[in-house]
């Protein structure tokens, strides 16, 4: 059963320029979160907390710079705004990127370096068990779809998870901000999206 939205819930909002906007709106609502579709700059200062979806990490950004988005965000980020990006929001979180587009830009802020479709192309797509450190309970199944890994990480960031087959990193967490290269929102477990409700409510 669906919770009702709590009133004085932090509200979480979900930049909603393209890919698996509806499925963490639908995550976060059955948690009882008050939610916010992000399109504009002014809408930024609305949220308490920012879902970056899975999609094309490519055209998310070509429409962050068409929307103005990238430098508000980016000094949202900087200045604490709790964001949690799946997949192409992982990319969109790292510091530095490889085998991007020529000049694609991220917004930055975890201290990693990450591959763009590092796990193959759409038909290389897999489903796999990960057991992620601070998740309590069983293995969490975890859905990859054209995914990038992360190569390098700063000493400031957490490792949450690897890929039991090649022990790549495809979850961390750097204070505020959380990242996976596979797409929660696309499974019923709602545990990741608990615990980035959490990272914003504290």
């Amino acid at each position: 059963m669906t919770r009702q939205a709590d009133p004085v819930a932090p509200v979480i909002g979900v930049l909603a320029l393209q890919g698996d906007v509806a499925e963490h709106v639908r995550a976060l609502a059955s948690l009882g979160a008050s939610t916010l579709a992000v399109r504009t700059p002014d809408q930024l200062d609305q949220i308490d907390g920012l879902i970056i979806p899975g999609g094309e990490s490519t055209a998310m950004w070509r429409l962050a710079v068409a929307f103005d988005l990238m430098e508000p965000l980016g000094k949202r980020v900087e200045a604490g705004l709790p964001v949690f990006g799946s997949c192409a929001g992982m990319i969109m979180l790292a510091d530095r990127l490889v085998d991007g587009v020529p000049g694609q830009e991220t917004v930055g802020g975890i201290d990693m370096t990450v591959r763009r479709n590092a796990f193959g192309r759409q038909v290389d797509s897999f489903e796999t068990d990960i057991q992620l450190h601070g998740i309590a309970g069983p293995p969490l199944h975890a859905v990859f779809i054209r995914a990038p890994w992360v190569e390098r990480t700063g000493p400031d960031v957490e490792v949450l998870g690897t890929d039991p087959r090649t022990d790549r990193i495809v979850a961390v967490r750097q204070g505020h901000l959380l990242a996976t290269a596979f797409h929660p929102e696309l499974t019923p477990d709602t545990r990741l999206h608990q615990l980035f409700v959490d990272i914003v409510r504290d």
